[in-house]
C-alpha cells in the first residue's frame, strides 16, 4: 500500500471509529429514553389504579382497559431494547476490530491498545463484553435493560391473570387466585429470554480475525 493510500485509509479508519463510538452512544440513549418510558407509563398508571380502586365499579373496567395497554408497551419495548442492544453489540465489534489494527501498526502499539478480554489471541467476542464491563455466562442475558423491562412487564401479565381469574370466578377466591399469576409471569419472561437469546446468538464474532495490511 502506497504513503497516500496509507495515509486515506488511516483517515477513513479514525473516521469510521469516531462513527461507530457516536452510533454505539446513540443506541444507549435510546434505550435509556425507551426504558424511561415505559417506567414512567407504569408509575402513573398505578397511581391511577389506586385511585380507581376507591370505586368498585369503575375499579373493573379501568384495570381492563390499563393493563393491556401496558403489556403492549411493554413488549414494544422489550423488543426494540433488544434491537438497540445488538446493534451496540454490532458497533462495539467493529471498534474492537479497529482497535486491533492499531495494536499491529507497531511494537509499543499493544500497551496503548490492550485487549479488555485478557485473551493472548484476539477474541472479538470477549473483547465486546469486556469493554461492556462484564463476560460470558449462560445469566448475561438478566442483565440487560430489555430484561428489566421484560421482567417487570412479566410482574404486569401475571397480575392481569390474576384480575381476569378473580374476576371470572369471584372475590371470594381471590386467595386461590393470586398464586396463577407466578406462572403466567414465568411464561412471559422465559418467551422473551428465549426470543432475546436467538437474537445475539445470531450475532456474528470474528474471532482471531486478523486484517491484512
Amino acid at each position: 500500500m502506497s504513503d497516500d493510500n496509507q495515509a486515506a485509509f488511516m483517515s477513513a479508519l479514525v473516521t469510521e471509529h469516531f462513527v461507530l463510538q457516536s452510533a454505539a452512544s446513540t443506541t444507549v440513549s435510546e434505550s435509556t429514553g425507551r426504558a424511561s418510558l415505559y417506567l414512567a407509563a407504569l408509575s402513573s398508571s398505578l397511581v391511577a389504579t389506586g385511585f380507581a380502586a376507591q370505586s368498585p365499579h369503575m375499579f373493573v373496567p379501568f384495570v381492563a382497559t390499563l393493563i393491556p395497554a401496558l403489556l403492549i408497551l411493554g413488549f414494544f419495548t422489550s423488543v426494540r431494547l433488544v434491537d438497540t442492544g445488538v446493534q451496540n453489540l454490532r458497533y462495539l465489534a467493529g471498534i474492537a476490530r479497529i482497535r486491533e489494527y492499531y495494536r499491529e501498526l507497531d511494537p509499543r502499539a499493544p500497551y496503548f491498545f490492550t485487549e479488555w478480554g485478557g485473551g493472548t489471541r484476539h477474541d472479538e467476542r470477549a473483547e465486546v463484553l469486556a469493554s461492556l464491563g462484564t463476560r460470558r455466562s449462560r445469566l448475561l442475558g438478566l442483565s440487560t435493560t430489555a430484561s428489566m423491562v421484560a421482567a417487570i412487564n412479566s410482574i404486569v401479565a401475571g397480575a392481569g391473570a390474576v384480575l381476569v381469574a378473580v374476576s371470572i370466578s369471584g372475590r371470594e377466591h381471590t386467595a386461590f387466585m393470586v398464586p396463577l399469576g407466578v406462572p403466567a409471569a414465568v411464561v412471559c419472561m422465559t418467551l422473551f429470554c428465549r426470543y432475546q437469546d436467538s437474537r445475539y446468538l445470531a450475532l456474528d464474532f470474528e474471532n482471531n480475525g486478523k486484517a491484512e495490511k
